[in-house]
């Protein structure tokens, strides 16, 4: 079984660049060659430039940017498919860039498991065999793989599927065997690389709640790859957003559609659909002196669009945003609610 006290992943100060002599260039690079002068002058490619990440155990982290920012370069590194120019990728504290191959492969095989975009399923393989595929590697016996994949593929849905082949499943069907495949693996790490971009809006969306549905039980630490937006702002708990290999924002997602760092975010997070992602706690006024105890109250992190919802019964009144423990921490309006699902500011 994996360790679930598992300790999370720490990306410091993490370059790549691609050429022949990599090696040759990073002092110039540390020291403040930009990307454009690299390629023109030395013949490299700056395809990530010192990044700093803190994943804690337990959390979805999602790496979000436009192709060719560098964010499938980043997830390669964490279970080392792609070897860093400089910097360290500590995984439950352990610094993998200086593994050996025996240990790299143990690391590979026990601590990360991968879902891809494009399934990446053995099309001779039915789904239960797919799925034991990894136990099938690690050496452990037919009856034992069988009942832990029978297990998780029960999980995402695909009870009675198990005899079926990759070619006779659609592709939400096929994304889910590789979620079970991933999951019988019982890894700590899961890295997910565009994992629904190639499924149709609807499906994308049931597979996001897949995830989160079994998120609150396996409580992975989930490195979750995405351009679009709306999936970052749904899945992650943390968002990084990358572009020409650099990290230029890191938060929740209140934080980068309330407070986004620069014109790039901000262009990025314009059309979002703000009430589905910002919280009461962002708009709501304090308390008057005077509250009113009793009355109709809403809970923190309740989304606005939500509250809205929730507010249709009585558009007049105010309402009380209560912590977990009841206590009152502030108050919102029917108008306030509204005025925050149109206005970007």
């Amino acid at each position: 079984m994996a360790d679930h006290h598992f300790g999370g992943i720490k990306v410091r100060n993490l370059y790549k660049i691609f050429g022949p002599n990599p090696k040759a260039h990073i002092q110039a690079v540390q020291n403040g060659l930009s990307k454009t002068e690299l390629n023109e002058k030395h013949g490299h490619v700056l395809g990530l430039k010192d990044i700093n990440l803190e994943i804690p155990s337990g959390c979805i982290q999602v790496i979000m940017g436009l192709s060719g920012s560098g964010k499938s370069t980043l997830i390669r590194h964490i279970n080392r498919l792609i070897d860093p120019t400089a910097g360290e990728m500590l995984v439950d504290g352990v610094d993998i860039v200086k593994m050996n191959e025996d240990k790299l492969r143990q690391f590979r095989r026990h601590q990360t498991a991968m879902v891809f975009q494009k399934f990446a399923l053995l099309p001779h393989r039915n789904v239960l065999d797919n799925t034991v595929y990894g136990l099938e590697v690690q050496g452990m016996d037919r009856a034992k793989s069988v009942a832990i994949a029978m297990n998780w593929l029960e999980r995402v849905g695909l009870k009675g599927f198990e005899k079926k082949y990759p070619n006779q499943l659609s592709g939400g069907m096929q994304q889910r065997v590789g979620l079970a495949r991933a999951l019988s693996n019982d890894a700590p790490v899961l890295l997910m690389d565009e994992a629904y971009s190639a499924l149709d809006p609807l499906i994308r969306m049931d597979m996001q709640t897949v995830l989160l549905d079994l998120q609150k039980e396996i409580k992975k630490t989930i490195v979750f790859i995405t351009h679009d937006l709306d999936e970052a702002l749904r899945l992650g708990d943390q968002i990084a957003i990358l572009r020409d290999g650099e990290v230029i924002q890191q938060g929740t997602s209140q934080d980068i559609v309330l407070r986004p760092a620069d014109e790039y975010v901000a262009n990025f997070v314009k059309e979002v659909n703000r009430g589905r992602v910002v919280q009461v706690e962002a708009i709501m006024m304090p308390l008057p002196s005077a509250a009113l105890t009793g009355g109709p109250t809403i809970a923190a992190g309740t989304t606005v669009e939500e509250a809205v919802r929730l507010l249709c019964s009585s558009p007049d009144g105010e309402v009380h945003v209560v912590a977990p423990t009841g206590q009152p921490l502030g108050v919102v309006n029917f108008r306030q609610l509204a005025t925050a699902m149109v206005n970007s500011h």
